[in-house]
């Protein structure tokens, strides 16, 4: 880790290169984008590693020209370029960063080390600046949540660096490092799970459906989620299938903590994702054979459970279940339900 810390490029380094990609360029007049050659590309190389050394000569690489589209003239935009150089100095540093934390060096993080992460990451990220110092420690909870939903799906409590790093969840995290301009930046705040407005939203929501105030949401509050668009079977469902290690007193139900309820949010929210829709699967699967038969469908649609958890985008929009597993590096068992579906109807 040493190492490759002293061979990072650091922020004066990457405005010299862009300084240097912008004075060797020409005007495509055609775009009005910015281009060079491979003659020009071998020379801002010379003249980056004078200024710089030759720390920055692995991203000059002949192999790296050829990674960018060409036009009729061999030429490359010079901003994709500027950017890859970009994305992987950040991710090196957030590997370097990840691996100082990893306290037991198996490449993994712990959720404790991952919040860690997260809150060195805050003083850096622009629209995190302004985050109320006594909210810092729930962000960061919220903020690590989304990471182990997604990259830790067996459950096991520590996920995978390398995961984390190619993850789109990085990536979302990292475009807090843009200041927020412009009508819709109100909007895209809210859609970023990282944003402080998407978790203070999250927060007032668990807040709002803790009708008793006891930290955690009964069948009967979470009936009020979304305008209170969540049917009866649905609730029923989530809890059976994801509520099992909730909080209980003595003879009374178990009821969804916010751990559960940050899960809950993530898939309604995610029902585009693998990890969104094998959530959602456990819920529409009503006697957990891995498949839906045609009475379930029945009965799920009769009660409306399936028109607000899945939509165009989400579990229909795979033309089966066979295309969702071969998109999956890691592919779900789901039982080979089509053939069942196919059978039944």
């Amino acid at each position: 880790m040493q190492k490759q810390s002293d061979i990072l490029l650091s922020s004066d380094d990457l405005d010299a290169i862009w300084l240097c990609l912008r004075e060797n360029c020409v005007i495509d007049e055609s775009t009005g984008s910015e281009k060079v050659n491979y003659e020009d590309f071998c020379q801002i190389a010379s003249i980056c590693t004078e200024q710089i050394g030759s720390k920055c000569r692995r991203f000059f690489k002949p192999s790296n020209f050829m990674k960018f589209e060409k036009d009729e003239s061999g030429r490359i935009a010079i901003l994709p370029f500027y950017l890859y150089v970009m994305r992987t100095v950040s991710l090196t540093q957030a590997r370097i960063d990840m691996s100082e934390l990893d306290e037991d060096s198996d490449g993994f993080l712990q959720p404790y080390e991952m919040e860690a992460y997260i809150r060195g990451l805050i003083p850096n990220l622009a629209q995190l600046r302004d985050m109320p110092a006594e909210f810092i420690q729930m962000y960061c909870h919220i903020a690590a949540h989304k990471f182990f939903f997604f990259c830790d799906p067996s459950r096991r409590g520590k996920a995978c660096i390398k995961k984390i790093l190619l993850s789109n969840c990085l990536q979302e995290l990292m475009e807090l490092h843009q200041e927020s301009e412009g009508e819709g930046a109100d909007n895209e705040q809210t859609e970023n799970w990282f944003s402080l407005a998407s978790t203070q939203r999250v927060c007032d929501t668990f807040l709002d459906l803790d009708k008793d105030a006891n930290g955690t949401i009964s069948k009967e509050e979470l009936r009020d989620y979304a305008d209170g668009t969540l049917t009866d079977i649905f609730v029923e469902r989530a809890f059976d299938e994801h509520v099992r290690h909730g909080k209980t007193i003595i003879g009374l139900a178990w009821e969804m903590d916010f751990e559960s309820f940050l899960d809950f949010t993530l898939a309604l929210e995610n029902r585009d994702t693998p990890e969104g829709l094998t959530y959602l699967f456990r819920c529409l699967d009503l006697h957990g054979r891995g498949y839906l038969t045609a009475a379930d469908i029945h009965i799920l649609f009769s009660g409306n459970s399936v028109q607000y958890v899945i939509d165009v985008r989400g579990f229909w929009a795979h033309d089966n279940r066979e295309n969702l597993l071969q998109e999956d590096e890691e592919p779900y068992d789901l039982g080979g339900g089509q053939q069942q579906l196919e059978d039944d109807s």
